[in-house]
Formats: C-alpha cells, structure tokens, sequence
C-alpha cells in the first residue's frame, strides 16, 4: 500500500515538472518570436499583399518590395496593452523608424507648434447695385401744363440744377408779379411792411422750385415768363418718365422718378465656412473691374439672417459714396475683407498637415529618425497657418516639408488605423 502512495506522489511530480517545462518553452518561443525580425513582401501599389517569397504582385504585376519589421515589444503582454492604450488616447495613429538607406534621402523641416494670433483675408465677390434707400423724385411743388420736356427718355442721367421741363401755371404767374411789385415798392420805401411782404414773396417762389437767378431775372426784365422753367433738385438716373408735353399735373405729381446713384450698394458672398467670421462694421476693401489701380473702403452695414440654399453663400452688402457717377449698378468688384480671430490659436503651418479624408493628421519628431503620427482638428486657415483645436501640445516638432516620405510609408503599412511601436 506504501508503495502504492509513493507511485502515485511521483506520477504527480513528473506531470507538474513537465508542465513547468512546456510552459517555460512557449514562454521562450513568445520571446523570441516578439524579438525577430518579421520579413515580408509587398507591393507599393497595394500594400495589402505579403508575400513570404519575392516574386511578382498577383494584382498588377509589378515586383515586390522587401519589408522588414523589427519587433521589439516587451514581452509582459499586460504592459504592452497599456502601453497601447494610453498612445491610443493621445490619437498616435502610426509609429515609423527610418532605415539609414532611407534617412539619406529625407531632409525634414521641422515647425515648433506655437501661439499665434490669426489675421484671415476673406475674398469676395459682388455685384454693385442701387440704392434703395436713395430713391428719389422730382415732383411738382405747384399744379400746372407742361409745355417743355428738356429729358428725352428713361436711363438719362439728370444732375442737381439741371432743367427739367417748362410749366404754364397761373398761380406761379402770379406769385412772380407779387414779387415784382413787393421789390419795388421795398426799393421805393423801405418800410419793415414792404420788406415783410418782399421775404414772404422770396419764400412762396422758392418753396415751389424757383431758383433766385430766375426772379431776380424776372426783376431785371420786368416780365414774368408764360412758360417758367423747373429745375431739377437731386441726381439720378430716370428711372420713370411722367412728363409730357401738354399733361396737367397737381402739386405733389412726378415729372420723373429717379435712382440716386450718389450712394450705391456693393452686394458681395460670402462662403458658408466663413459666415460667422462676419459682422456688420467691419471694413471691406473693394476694387472694381472697370476702375483698375483705384481701391475703395467700405463698411458692411448688412449681413443677411439665413444662408442661401442652394449656393451655400451668405449675402452681406456695404453702401459707398459714389459722387463722381462711375460706379455704374451691374459692374462687377473684387472686395477683400480683413478679420481678426479672437484669442491666440494653436497653428501649424498648412504643408504640415496631411488630408487623408477621414483624418487630418501631422507627423511629430521623437528623434531623428523616429516619427509619430497624430490625429488633430483643425479649426480656421489663415496666412498659411490652421488653427489646432486639439491633438497638439506648444512645443510639439511637426514636419513642415517632408512629410510625404512618413506617409509614403505608413501607407506601405496599411495606413493611418493602427499603431506600431
């Protein structure tokens, strides 16, 4: 029976010590298997091909590449997963190791990631229109037959004094013999009753479009004219032609309605991603197409609430002085808008950052020959630098040119979606 027991304790030693010794093996294996060196090939046009041979790629035929990839994992599974997972939080997306062979034809410039305050130049398009707000008229301040029309047609350009038509109007005849007879009798006696009545007469012509050259005229020759000339109180172009010959108006009629051109709009668009960089005072640097050297300045005085649909624009307008008439509605300008972004903002410059669709991504120097890829978002581009909204730190050596070797090669690897220490 003793003997029995003594079988049976060392059957049960020789399964342990055989146990022990398989796992100390695979241990082993582990080991050496995580240290080697991984060769492959594969082929630059589509890297999803390994093969263990070199040979042609079965896709397009062109000739392998020769991979190699140094494991040098730490062989504690539970750190290296940790490991894995705190880069992963930082968004390092791919871990490159230049080969000697490969450093001799890479000559990086780096950018140290900084604090900057950001000045963006928005380019606009517009379209000069005109004026709501300056629409004007040139009515009839007294009732009367018009027997001259002095403009010819719609689209004339009329100027501040300049003849409009010729009116026969009884109560303005008469007006101007009060006139004459109030002068005279001032010039005779001058008495405070007859230089009342003078001023009085003064203002009843001038209240219905009578200049003083023409009274004074009509002093001089003694004569009030049949016909008496009106003329034109505003600038603009005849945009309603009332007046004809031998068509009675009542006073408050228009003989012509006009489009001020004094002032006219500059009407301009604005892109959806710089929509809410615009405000209303801001400054607008405008050059028109007809007009080449010349710059003017204006100041946004509208901003549309809601967002064309369907050309994804926003319309803002600015209103600019225009005494000269050159400015014609329907000519084309090229404005430019300056805006300064609030705060200092996390830049890169904009050859550092690599678009690869679903990710904006940067590579940073851990040493010369070491390279980390991150993924950032980015916020607005201005004077050749982004906005880093996060994935940077101040400090951080992003490759400014360059880069296209790093990524060149992480898509040898398969691209940005996994990380290899």
């Amino acid at each position: 029976m003793k003997r029995l027991n003594r079988l049976l304790v060392l059957l049960v030693l020789l399964i342990i010590s055989y146990s022990c010794f398989e796992k100390r093996e695979v241990n082993k294996k582990r080991t050496e298997f995580i240290n080697e060196i991984e060769v492959y090939y594969t082929c630059s046009m589509h890297p999803r091909v390994k093969e263990n041979e070199n040979g042609k790629c079965p896709i397009c035929h062109m000739n392998l590449t020769k991979v190699e990839i140094k494991n040098n994992y730490s062989s504690n599974v539970a750190s290296s997963f940790a490991k894995k997972k705190k880069l992963s939080a930082e968004s390092i997306i791919r871990k490159i190791k230049l080969q000697k062979s490969q450093l001799k034809h890479f000559k990086p410039e780096y950018f140290p990631v900084t604090l900057k305050t950001l000045n963006k130049k928005i380019r606009l398009l517009g379209t000069v229109l005109q004026s709501e707000e300056k629409e004007s008229k040139i009515p009839a301040r007294i009732s009367g037959r018009v027997e001259k029309v002095y403009v010819k047609s719609t689209g004339s350009m009329i100027k501040k004094g300049d003849p409009v038509v010729d009116i026969y109007s009884p109560k303005l005849i008469t007006a101007g013999e009060e006139y004459l007879i109030a002068k005279k009798s001032y010039q005779k006696k001058k008495s405070t009753e007859y230089k009342e009545m003078l001023e009085q007469s003064m203002e009843r012509l001038s209240l219905w479009g009578i200049r003083r050259f023409q009274y004074q005229s009509w002093f001089k020759k003694e004569n009030v004219p049949r016909s008496i000339t009106i003329y034109s109180s505003a600038n603009g172009i005849v945009r309603k032609r009332n007046a004809i010959v031998g068509k009675y108006f009542k006073e408050g009629q228009n003989f012509f309605e006009l489009s001020d051109l004094s002032d006219v709009w500059v009407e301009m668009d604005v892109y959806e991603q710089d929509a809410a960089l615009v405000s209303i005072g801001q400054s607008v640097k405008l050059q028109f197409t007809a007009m080449p050297g010349e710059f003017i300045t204006g100041e946004v005085d509208f901003v549309a609430p809601v967002l064309d649909s369907k050309s994804r624009t926003l319309k803002i307008r600015t209103t600019i002085k225009n005494a000269s008439g050159k400015i014609k509605p329907g000519m084309v300008a090229d404005g430019t808008l300056n805006v300064t972004l609030a705060g200092r903002s996390l830049v890169i410059p904009r050859s550092a950052l690599i678009d690869t669709g679903k990710r904006k991504v940067v590579w940073i120097k851990i040493n010369d020959s070491t390279f980390r890829a991150k993924e950032i978002e980015i916020g607005q581009e201005a004077e050749g630098y982004i906005e880093v909204k996060s994935g940077l730190s101040v400090g951080d050596d992003v490759v400014m040119e360059g880069s296209f070797l790093l990524d060149a090669q992480a898509q040898l690897f398969g691209g940005y979606h996994e990380f290899n220490d």
